[in-house]
């Protein structure tokens, strides 16, 4: 009898003594990840990567529509870069400030395609101008003179400020608008520039179009109108004409 109880003893410490590993091993399961996680090292911050400036022997310059135009050639390899006019020589070593890229750039007054042309904005070593060179041109804003132009006609035609006003409902519609022609800039992005006035708004309304207006003139332009254009570098516009057909 006292064999027997010895015997039942040792077996039910056995299983008490295994169901303890087995609960350890299970709470040890249950818990590793969570802990693994905790001690996880938090990510870094992410830091902007920067670029190095476009470096190289000048090869050839062209000024054209207020830039100038450098390939510069590095290890058997040319690259473009469009820099707001300056005086550069042939044959200098010169280091730009990195910038925008465009791809398939058309300059009209050039009338020259450019497979890319980095846009940037100086030599490096002077005051970088902080205005991109494609945009300067096309986002100055103009003085608002003193002109009085009639209403275009039609049912799709408006004036200046009605466009700002029902620039909701008119977006991304055909519009048609009558205005003196304040300033031209060609060749920016492929397009021409241009902003005219008709004395019924506070600002001139910008136009982009193949064609190339006498300052000064009076013009009736249609278009598609796009409000709230932005094009980065915090060049937004609240009302632009886009592909627009100008005409007298």
């Amino acid at each position: 009898m006292r064999r027997i109880l010895t015997l039942s003893t040792l077996i039910l410490t056995s299983v008490f003594l295994v169901s303890v590993n087995i609960g350890c091993d299970s709470s040890k399961k249950t818990t590793e990840p969570q802990q693994q996680q905790q001690t996880k090292p938090a990510t870094g911050p992410i830091t902007k990567e920067t670029h190095p400036s476009i470096s190289g022997k000048v090869v050839e310059t062209m000024n054209s529509g207020g830039y100038t135009y450098v390939r510069l050639q590095k290890d058997g390899k040319d690259t473009w870069v469009a820099i707001n006019e300056a005086k550069i020589e042939i044959g200098a070593e010169m280091a730009f400030y990195p910038g925008d890229v465009m791809n398939n750039f058309t300059s009209k007054t050039l009338n020259r395609t450019f497979d890319s042309v980095i846009f940037s904005p100086g030599v490096v070593g002077q005051e970088a101008n902080t205005t991109p060179p494609f945009m300067s041109k096309g986002a100055i804003k103009t003085e608002i003179q003193d002109v009085k132009v009639e209403k275009a006609a039609g049912s799709d035609a408006y004036t200046i400020n009605e466009l700002y006003q029902k620039k909701d409902t008119l977006n991304k519609k055909t519009v048609t608008v009558k205005g003196m022609v304040v300033k031209v800039s060609t060749g920016i992005m492929g397009k021409n520039w241009v902003h005219i006035q008709d004395g019924t708004a506070k600002d001139d309304l910008v136009v982009t179009t193949d064609t190339v207006p006498l300052e000064g003139s009076v013009v009736t332009v249609k278009g598609t109108l796009s409000k709230d254009k932005d094009f980065g570098a915090g060049y937004v516009y609240a009302v632009l004409i886009e592909d627009a057909a100008i005409s007298k």
